[in-house]
């Protein structure tokens, strides 16, 4: 019998007090019991409107069939035929805007807790799982994938299924890319991540670290090293930053900058000797997810006061509506309505504060949201050390400024056809934050599986 409950299983987690002094994951997964209640709320509806709100295409219905059977092996599987990272989608993927939000148990009630039980399955599956993946047999033909994030592990792994020899280049030490240096251990375990890349390599991936293609290697020179067809999934590195006064001082970091120190430096740790400034009083310009996780950090790392000054109401923000709760919780202040605009600094050159300006909405903007006035003469300023700024990233242009015949648009984002992925340079194919500036992780998963079948469809045909 269904479960009619209108509310999903609750999911166990960590006391905000606690947890906003350790870098432990916040939400400790479902029990086998808890999971076989969730799964018990699916409808297992005959025309699934979940499936076509996930940019892989995961047969949603049928993993949760599996688990109300038991089959938490079989569940396992039908994800994979889709989704080449389980554990981290479970985990960061936006739900809520997607799959969830087709559910028809969320028209009158709450939606069924899709992503709590991807996440179950998966990690059910890293636990207990003892047999040996089975290497698909070659086809013969190679094909390069430039950036070990989502959209390149994705793509590499949908290949290597199809039985192609796959080799990844990646600029950083360590395979993950935004999943390592970018979402925090208390949001998605390293360990995890590592773990679903190794099973890309049993599958017969190869990745090689400390490749900045572009300068040891350029996408001309993979070809003429056999490989067939390239894939780009550099992501979205280069920082934004607000041209404002005082931005250079010490104490200004970017999002990207002081997570990477804390995720992939681990400068949170004692024996690691990673440059980090330990701020007592911060503040975190932006309001979306990677806004929260960088505040979210900055408290883990003993700050007294963390402040979110954003433009904008909470209605507004992009992050994610868990995350906003998380953070609050936790003690993050949000300053709404309120725009910086100079860090103040001292003598010795160091973040002394940083003066905002109070806004009012006005009328919707091009993106649909109320545009942001300045009040007049309701200058402030915040008593802070640092000051983060997380106003979005935007792709490095080293391979497109490398690479003669690969267009991009003035954003520097690459120019592809949506309906296939494909660049304009012959053979080379792109997905992810390199196209569409940052975004979610599952949409530029989806952007490596459907560069994938482009990729075969290319290759198959020449």
């Amino acid at each position: 019998m269904p479960n009619m409950s209108p509310n999903k299983t609750p999911m166990p987690e960590q006391d905000p007090k606690i947890r906003s002094r350790n870098f432990d994951e916040v939400s400790t997964g479902y029990t086998e019991e808890m999971a076989l209640n969730e799964a018990a709320r699916c409808l297992n509806c005959k025309n699934p409107q979940c499936v076509t709100g996930c940019p892989v295409n995961i047969q949603i219905p049928d993993f949760i069939s599996q688990i109300v059977k038991g089959d938490y092996e079989g569940a396992y599987k039908v994800i994979t035929k889709s989704s080449s990272l389980p554990a981290v989608c479970g985990r960061v993927c936006p739900q809520e805007t997607q799959c969830e939000s087709k559910c028809v148990r969320g028209i009158k009630t709450e939606s069924v807790g899709i992503g709590r039980l991807e996440r179950f399955v998966a990690d059910y599956h890293m636990n207990n799982y003892t047999g040996k993946i089975e290497k698909p047999e070659s086809n013969g033909h190679k094909v390069a994938v430039i950036g070990a994030g989502p959209s390149g592990l994705t793509c590499a792994g949908s290949l290597a299924k199809k039985g192609y020899s796959v080799t990844v280049f990646e600029a950083f030490h360590t395979a993950g890319g935004v999943l390592m240096y970018g979402i925090p251990e208390f949001r998605l375990p390293k360990a995890i991540v590592q773990k679903e890349i190794e099973t890309l390599k049993e599958l017969g991936v190869e990745i090689l670290t400390d490749m900045v293609m572009g300068k040891v290697m350029s996408i001309d020179e993979l070809f003429d090293d056999g490989y067939e067809a390239v894939f780009v999934g550099t992501g979205a590195g280069l920082p934004n930053f607000m041209n404002m006064e005082g931005e250079g001082l010490i104490g200004v970091y970017s999002a990207n900058e002081f997570l990477t120190r804390i995720n992939l430096m681990k400068a949170y740790k004692d024996e690691y000797d990673t440059p980090i400034i330990r701020p007592k009083n911060v503040a975190v310009v932006g309001g979306g997810n990677v806004a929260m996780d960088a505040a979210r950090s900055a408290l883990r790392l003993g700050a007294e006061n963390v402040y979110i000054v954003y433009r904008r109401s909470e209605e507004e923000m992009p992050a994610r509506n868990e995350e906003i709760h998380h953070a609050k919780e936790e003690g993050v202040q949000l300053r709404l309505l309120n725009n910086p605009v100079r860090v103040v600094g001292d003598e010795n050159g160091m973040v002394t504060g940083l003066e905002c300006v109070e806004m009012e909405l006005g009328e919707p903007d091009a993106s649909g949201r109320r545009r942001p006035v300045a009040k007049e003469g309701s200058n402030f300023t915040l008593d802070v050390d640092a000051v983060i700024i997380a106003i979005g990233n935007a792709p490095n242009p080293l391979i497109r400024s490398t690479t003669p015949g690969l267009e991009a648009n003035k954003k520097g984002c690459i120019v592809v056809d949506e309906a296939t992925m494909k660049t304009t340079k012959e053979g080379v194919y792109a997905g992810g934050d390199a196209v569409t500036g940052a975004a979610t992780v599952i949409k530029a998963m989806g952007a490596g599986r459907q560069a994938a079948e482009s990729i075969d469809e290319y290759i198959m045909n020449k």
